[in-house]
């Protein structure tokens, strides 16, 4: 066995060299050129759904709200039902500066309604006619474009001051991630592929990005790769177990039952909501497993004639450490969701029992425990892989950053 561990260390180590910083920089700036450009070719390529909204024949528009008649509006409480008459005017598009009245119909649920007031911008879709006049305009929501375009400007302007190369390279990955869950993920299960092995199959090319861009093509990325996918792996199958066994069907998520009776009744929600535990605990996951992985790495270069087996006693000092915060992050992040609805139960004295036993609650507790479980794995996963990657290297001066 020990045989065999050497041999493997060995060709990670043949794979995974010293370079000079030179060499490294012009592999990571050759990885993250590699990744742009399927960035580029992913945002330019169709996701085959994009009929679905030339089907309706709409044109989209910024609009701005001049005129707002609330008379007929009722007010129930805090929750608003009836009709908003509007005049609006269009300020973008073919149809710049034409005025015409609308409506907006409040259902009476404060989640899905929205109120306009003189001034407000708001989105507007026009249909247009074969002969290319504006048949109707609908306002469908405030305009947000714009400030969301600023706060990811503000967002990636002071990720590049503070971190320089490295805030280069973190918003690579983050612009990877979302364009690889829209124009891929999210098509993929709509085609009829298994929510479970779309998310493993793209969680593993994400987290292969996300680490080896970040962390370099090093033998400590691999280290953070391994333990990371070892997690993601060993998450998904806890998800599976405990999904069915506690009969969750998976349509406690937002809209999922609305995207079954959107043609899309092929759809498994069960596996769906599986799908979402690992993939919403992989970047936790990513976290964890770089943070041991670049502590072992950094005691191997400190000290390069450590042995494997006080290499990854030192890692499990360091993961324990680690590993002690990252569930409560995970459980304070997953529980913030769900404030309102917790506060609903307790404001109702509904008994805990009863709780616990609700389809809703039992769904956020698998979620939550799995996740924080897959979490904990990680960590001696990638102690693990760190003893066989970067331990066993005897001669000085051969560090184990490469």
């Amino acid at each position: 066995m020990k045989g065999v561990s050497a041999k493997i260390a060995g060709l990670l180590r043949r794979l995974f060299r010293n370079a000079s910083i030179k060499g490294k920089n012009k592999r990571d700036g050759i990885f993250a050129l590699v990744s742009v450009l399927f960035i580029g070719v992913c945002i330019l390529s169709p996701t085959g759904f994009e009929g679905a909204s030339q089907a309706a024949g709409g044109e989209r528009a910024r609009g701005k709200i001049v005129e707002v008649n609330n008379d007929r509006l009722i007010s129930i409480g805090p929750v608003k039902q009836g009709e908003q008459q509007l005049e609006v005017e269009i300020r973008s598009g073919r149809f710049k500066g034409q005025v015409f009245s609308g409506s907006n119909n409040l259902m009476g649920k404060i989640e899905l309604d929205k109120i306009f007031a003189p001034g407000d911008s708001a989105l507007v879709v026009l249909s247009v006619s074969k002969d290319g006049s504006m048949r109707h305009a609908q306002v469908i929501d405030h305009y947000r474009t714009g400030k969301t375009i600023f706060l990811c400007i503000l967002f990636f302007f002071f990720i590049i001051l503070i971190m320089g190369w490295m805030g280069v390279k973190i918003i690579i990955t983050f612009v990877f991630t979302a364009v690889t869950l829209i124009h891929i993920l999210f098509p993929a299960m709509l085609r009829g592929w298994d929510p479970i092995l779309a998310s493993v199959v793209m969680v593993t090319i994400i987290t292969a990005v996300i680490i080896f861009l970040v962390g370099g093509l090093t033998r400590r990325g691999l280290t953070a790769f391994a333990g990371s996918m070892g997690g993601v792996l060993l998450t998904s199958l806890l998800a599976f177990f405990f999904t069915y066994w506690f009969k969750i069907h998976g349509a406690v998520r937002p809209f999922a039952e609305a995207l079954l009776y959107s043609g899309y009744s092929h759809l498994n929600l069960a596996h769906l909501f599986i799908s979402g535990i690992f993939l919403a605990s992989s970047g936790a996951m990513m976290d964890l497993s770089m943070d041991i992985a670049s502590a072992m790495d950094e005691i191997k270069k400190q000290n390069p004639v450590i042995s494997r087996l006080n290499l990854i006693k030192s890692g499990v000092s360091v993961s324990r450490h680690v590993a002690g915060t990252m569930s409560t992050t995970l459980l304070l992040a997953y529980s913030a969701e769900y404030t309102a609805m917790i506060m609903t139960f307790i404001a109702q004295g509904i008994p805990l029992e009863n709780v616990i036993n609700m389809v809703w609650v039992s769904s956020e507790t698998v979620h939550t425990l799995v996740g924080c479980f897959g979490l904990t794995l990680v960590a001696p996963l990638t102690v693990f892989a760190g003893g066989i990657i970067l331990g066993g290297e005897k001669k000085a001066g051969n560090g184990a950053d490469s």
